[in-house]
């Protein structure tokens, strides 16, 4: 095998909230890199999962979910996405089996309409959550994605059971032009501890509060340091809210709310980093800071 040439490029995951983007990032890589929350939208950035083999390096780019922008942060969220898209050497459009109008939808979806139009690269079809329907009702559904437009692959794959993830694998492997590794084979991300940290606690906010505060949110990592003589890892984070009213929810009653998010994002924050964290948070208001550029680029939107 030692003479076979290496293949290497990048593949963008692109769909609709809650196709599983995420989910099937962390299955393809074995482990925990995108947050996943029943919430659509969680994804912000755009986010690098680097896959090593042998004979091959794959870059995922994870992406968020593709919808109508409301405000300024959905817009640069979306340019996130077509960035990925021009980046990529495949395109990977992604969505769920058990979405009854999914076939109508990708059809008569305008991203996809125009990658065709401009076809310079491969783009797959993948199929995800087909533990959610019947054997019976998979062919029937690669058959109607077929016919939808002309994709170069049509792959059904289950994320949350890993099915057929080896295939769909192997398959991108085959469409990726033979080149040098971009990254050093121990790298599963192009994102740093200080990155990851601060998507974790996010995660725990977007579980704990309903509706419209999550997406009002987000998080800063104001100091990140290990302390030389013990195994230990101070982090102090700061919550940015829009209004008032949104921090006092993400505070709770007598600390409650706030204590609970520290609680659990240390124990996702020590499993992450390997050893003992002591975790600070604090909430700050950054008045309608989703609609203004320069405050979303100052919080790491970039």
């Amino acid at each position: 095998m030692g003479s076979s040439s290496f293949h290497s490029g990048y593949v963008a995951l692109i769909g609709e909230p809650n196709v599983g983007k995420s989910t099937l990032l962390n299955a393809i890589l074995g482990q925990k890199l995108s947050i996943v929350t029943p919430k659509p939208q969680t994804t912000r950035h755009k986010i690098a999962g680097i896959l090593t083999g042998e004979n091959h390096q794959v870059v995922f780019l994870d992406t968020p979910g593709l919808i109508k922008p409301k405000y300024t942060l959905q817009e640069v969220m979306m340019q996130f996405a077509g960035d990925a898209i021009e980046e990529a050497d495949i395109v990977m459009f992604l969505t769920d089996a058990s979405d009854r109008g999914a076939v109508s939808s990708v059809k008569n979806s305008q991203e996809i309409a125009k990658l065709f139009k401009s076809k310079k690269k491969p783009v797959f079809m993948v199929i995800n959550k087909i533990d959610l329907v019947k054997k019976s009702e998979v062919l029937p559904l690669i058959q109607a994605f077929s016919e939808s437009h002309p994709f170069d692959e049509v792959i059904p794959v289950s994320a949350l059971k890993e099915e057929n993830l080896d295939d769909l694998k192997e398959t991108i492997v085959k469409y990726l032009p033979e080149g040098n590794a971009y990254y050093p084979e121990d790298y599963v991300s192009d994102r740093d501890e200080r990155f990851f940290v601060s998507e974790l606690i996010r995660e725990e906010i977007f579980k704990v509060f309903k509706e419209e505060v999550p997406y009002a949110t987000t998080v800063e990592i104001e100091e990140f340091r290990e302390s030389d003589s013990e195994r230990k890892t101070f982090i102090r984070a700061v919550v940015y809210v829009e209004r008032d009213s949104q921090k006092g929810i993400i505070i709770g009653k007598g600390g409650a709310a706030l204590k609970q998010i520290g609680q659990n994002a240390r124990r996702q924050i020590e499993a992450l980093i390997g050893h003992e964290v002591f975790l600070e948070l604090f909430v700050k208001v950054e008045k309608e800071w989703r609609d203004d550029r320069g405050k979303i680029k100052r919080l790491g939107y970039r």
